[in-house]
């Protein structure tokens, strides 16, 4: 048994698409299922997470991070995948996803200055960094 075949028991799961209040004939008539009474019994009800009036709990817990909605997600590639482009190809983010080398270019790409380069390429991309630059300049290739 794994999580994906987990089921609830046979005939413990009722549907919730009956109307409600709408006489007792229909089984759920007359109180409508809020039995008798009390402040849950009644029209405005207090809102979920409230506590009586005691201090909420997401009101006594510190508020935690920030998310910064100017950030840019770039994606990294170092410099020793682009051998697997033919000697003279233009590398642009189209080529990189037709490769395979990416799948989801969020906001970018940045090529990035780890391995070795064997192939003389012109490269099109969001972002170089400076030692991928200096060896793609020293295979023989140019930037863009």
């Amino acid at each position: 048994m794994d999580l994906s075949n987990l089921r609830p028991a046979e005939g413990s799961r009722q549907s919730d698409d009956f109307r409600r209040g709408r006489g007792h004939g229909s089984g759920n008539g007359k109180t409508a299922g809020k039995g008798h009474k009390g402040q849950k019994a009644r029209s405005g009800a207090p809102r979920p997470g409230f506590e009586g009036g005691q201090m909420p709990l997401y009101r006594r817990l510190p508020k935690r991070g920030f998310k910064n909605r100017n950030t840019k997600e770039i994606v990294g590639i170092n410099v020793e995948a682009l051998n697997r482009f033919e000697d003279g190809a233009e590398v642009t983010i189209a080529a990189l996803v037709e490769s395979g080398l990416v799948s989801n270019p969020k906001d970018g790409v940045k090529i990035l200055g780890n391995g070795e380069l064997t192939k003389k390429l012109t490269v099109k991309v969001t972002a170089v960094s400076e030692g991928a630059k200096a060896k793609i300049e020293a295979a023989g290739g140019t930037v863009a």
